[in-house]
């Protein structure tokens, strides 16, 4: 029998508690059907009897309290809503025990946003860590010895596991309940749940807003010219001279302000203008290829597919139902 612990902090996400208690419960009842013994003891703790959320519309009870866990085999931490900095002051009670027990050989599972939580413990240091797409500049800036995957849906490394954005942890739930019993059982979960058991990216939902969160100005003048000319081909030498800097020190500096080259920026801009027009137009993928500055189709579709994981014409038969 593995032990699973789900814990209930303060300001979390009240599916990110239901959904892996629901998938491991469904897992123990296929196992059953099919003759075989439930392998999970699936527990709720939490710091007190009783934590409210979502301003107190819903009430959640831990089955225990964190003092008084016994032997455990997983650890999920859900995702957290709100200011991260707050939740974490507010949680962190949890992370002494998250330590203890992650020391002894406990597996540690967080889900979307809940990797600020477990980066919070200090156990991601110089390790890979996947987070919701929208939040990891800011988890960049608050954990910078994390690596952050941008863009994967599941991360594994020494015991550790973490998801994308959202809904992308029940791939994360389908490849704990796969490691635990078998590929056959975390297919069935996948069909029961409507899951996709093969998506291992979140690229394609994620909104590049650009990283102004920086007090460089030169760097903040040159993301706007990108930004505002994004139907000509930008140079690196014309950007270096705008700014008024040499190119090697400007390359630098970008990179610093943005964690992106002044090359991969101009492309996230201008993929990012092209998804929108897919999106919301009904132009064809050549139309969309000049408006954003490509003349090579071959380079096009291949840095799109690079930035968002499917090909321009994936994405906008994926997401333009004006085509149907």
């Amino acid at each position: 029998m593995k032990n699973v612990v789900i814990l209930v902090p303060e300001n979390a996400v009240m599916q990110a508690i239901a959904d892996p208690q629901y998938c491991f419960s469904a897992v123990n009842q296929f196992l059953a059907v099919s003759g075989r013994k439930p392998l999970f003891n699936v527990q709720l703790a939490g710091l007190k009897k009783e934590v409210h959320l979502n301003e107190g519309k819903y009430s959640v009870r831990p089955d225990l309290l964190l003092d008084e866990t016994e032997e455990t085999d997983l650890i999920f931490i859900p995702a957290l809503f709100g200011d991260m900095t707050e939740a974490i002051e507010v949680n962190k009670g949890f992370v002494p025990w998250i330590v203890s027990q992650y020391h002894k050989g406990t597996e540690v599972a967080s889900l979307c946003v809940g990797a600020f939580l477990l980066a919070s413990t200090g156990l991601l240091n110089g390790k890979k860590c996947s987070t919701h797409w929208g939040f990891t500049n800011e988890f960049r800036e608050m954990f910078p010895e994390v690596n952050v995957q941008d863009g994967s849906i599941v991360t594994e490394e020494n015991r550790i596991y973490s998801s994308g954005g959202a809904n992308s942890y029940w791939n994360l739930l389908l490849h704990l309940v796969e490691k635990y019993t078998d590929r056959e059982t975390a297919i069935l979960a996948s069909k029961y749940f409507a899951i996709d058991i093969d998506r291992n990216s979140q690229s394609a939902f994620s909104m590049f807003k650009g990283q102004k969160e920086h007090s460089d100005e030169a760097v903040k003048k040159i993301q706007e010219y990108i930004e505002n000319n994004i139907e000509e081909k930008i140079t690196v030498e014309e950007l270096a001279d705008i700014a008024a800097v040499g190119r090697r020190s400007f390359e630098r500096r970008f990179k610093l302000a943005t964690n992106n080259s002044i090359l991969e920026y101009i492309q996230r801009v201008k993929v990012e203008a092209a998804k929108r027009s897919f999106e919301s137009s009904r132009k064809n993928i050549n139309e969309v290829m000049f408006d954003v500055g490509y003349t090579d189709t071959k380079a096009f579709r291949t840095t799109f597919k690079k930035i968002t994981g499917l090909t321009p014409i994936e994405y906008r038969n994926k997401y333009n139902k004006m085509i149907m």
